[in-house]
């Protein structure tokens, strides 16, 4: 292929793979501004590759062969296929996150400036660097609820045009800016949306995208999002960048292994999608949340196990913590470990943290570095410098109420928790790959605790 000054690059067919599958990712972002909208994708993602849905508040009749997902609050998912045997051995799971840090629309958002201006009263949903929100285009996407006569019903939206900005200070006026700044939310981070004739017309604009009026609304989840659409780019197209990839970028590549693969023999094939995970996960469509259990527990009694019985399925089984991982930084390379050097387009990460922030141990590293092993996945290390205090992630918090062996993972990337982020073109496919293979593979521990992975 030729670039814009007609030098030629050598691309294999294997990296057009890659590069389509990037595509593929880019294009779910953009259609996904909030975890609202990434659980809806998800949904018709499952549907159209034969999966029932069932509400937590009906009477569940599963039968063995069948796949069928459930949703809570519209913004977290968890999908399962059934083996063909009605005895199954355990449940392997993998699970990622919904949601990205953003700024929330406050409720009466509409604030007039110097009788001039109409800005919208935000605040922050998570912790981002807030400084590359500056002088992008904004929208604002979510979840409102409309009253009908029926009853009160959610409806999704999505402004999709350039509706707003939050505009730098220009360097005239703070000649000091260069020299760091500590941006306030309540000040720095207010979005601009009109001139002063434009004072009642946000919520005019949401209840035109909800298709109704704006009396109807009687609520709403709003959220800012970055319109700057991804892109794939560098000297041989080996990168991409894109907003919100921590974590769409994992829980696109689990629901694609569990979509494209057939029922595992021995197991439930699990894919759980949770909300809330940057702020805490203490919510009940969040990780520490009972939304798993719930799951679980209900697919086991449906399938005549009695609670015995279901203990010792999650006593055997295994989880995949799938959430973006750090990677080298090429202008702060003193910020990572001395010796677990993490980068882009060179496997998957397996996260460690001596005081649990991540749940991996021996064990689970085994067990998963050879499963990639089997399917030709590189594996990368990454732990925090022992100086440098760290995040943590849903694994840890979602075992707290259902016990499992659990791997934490994630894919290399830069730029974490900015509106757009970047990581590596191939690593998309690698994480499909490796989940796909995870889930065909059936992972038993005898007598004497010996693992035989089968499959």
């Amino acid at each position: 292929m030729n670039n814009e000054k007609g030098i030629k690059i050598k691309m294999s067919e294997n990296n057009n793979d890659y590069i389509n599958r990037s595509k593929e990712l880019i294009n779910f972002i953009k259609e996904s501004p909030t975890a609202f909208h990434v659980v809806n994708n998800f949904s018709k993602m499952l549907e159209k590759s034969g999966f029932q849905k069932i509400n937590e508040k009906d009477k569940w009749k599963l039968k063995t062969g069948g796949r069928y997902y459930v949703t809570r609050n519209d913004s977290s998912v968890i999908a399962f296929t059934m083996p063909n045997k009605q005895n199954f051995y355990n449940f392997q799971i993998a699970a990622a996150h919904s949601d990205s840090p953003s700024f929330k629309i406050k409720e009466n958002p509409g604030m007039i400036e110097d009788n001039n201006y109409v800005t919208l009263n935000v605040e922050k949903y998570g912790g981002m660097l807030m400084a590359p929100w500056l002088d992008r285009p904004l929208s604002v996407a979510g979840r409102v609820i409309v009253r009908e006569d029926s009853g009160l019903k959610p409806v999704l939206v999505n402004v999709d045009r350039d509706l707003c900005v939050i505009p730098n200070l220009a360097i005239h006026m703070n000649r000091d800016v260069n020299n760091g700044i500590k941006y306030n939310p309540q000040k720095d981070m207010i979005p601009l949306f009109g001139e002063i004739a434009s004072k009642d017309k946000f919520e005019k604009i949401i209840a035109m995208e909800a298709g109704t009026d704006a009396d109807s609304i009687v609520s709403a989840d709003l959220f800012l999002y970055n319109r700057e659409v991804g892109k794939i780019w560098g000297a041989d197209n080996e990168f991409m960048s894109a907003p919100r990839l921590d974590d769409v970028m994992c829980a696109f590549s689990c629901i694609k292994a569990l979509t494209d693969n057939k029922e595992n023999s021995k197991s439930v094939n699990v894919c759980a999608i949770f909300d809330n995970e940057e702020v805490g996960s203490t919510t009940k469509q969040g990780a520490d949340s009972s939304f798993l259990y719930d799951v679980l527990s209900r697919i086991s009694m449906c399938m005549g196990k009695d609670s015995e019985d279901f203990i010792r399925a999650c006593a055997s089984s295994f989880m995949l913590s799938a959430d973006n991982a750090h990677a080298v930084h090429p202008n702060y390379k003193e910020k990572a470990d001395p010796t677990n050097r993490p980068y882009m387009n060179k496997g998957i990460v397996i996260k460690y943290n001596a005081n649990q922030k991540y749940t991996t141990d021996a064990i689970s590293a085994s067990i998963f570095k050879e499963i990639c092993k089997k399917v030709g996945v590189e594996v990368q290390s990454y732990v925090n410098r022992s100086d440098i205090p760290g995040g943590s992630t849903l694994g840890n918090i979602s075992n707290s109420h259902v016990s499992l062996n659990t791997v934490d993972i994630g894919l290399a990337q830069l730029a974490m928790h900015s509106p757009y982020e970047t990581a590596g073109v191939k690593d998309t496919e690698y994480m499909i790959k490796a989940v796909k293979k995870f889930y065909e593979t059936a992972i038993m521990a005898d007598e004497e605790g010996i693992y035989r992975l089968i499959g």
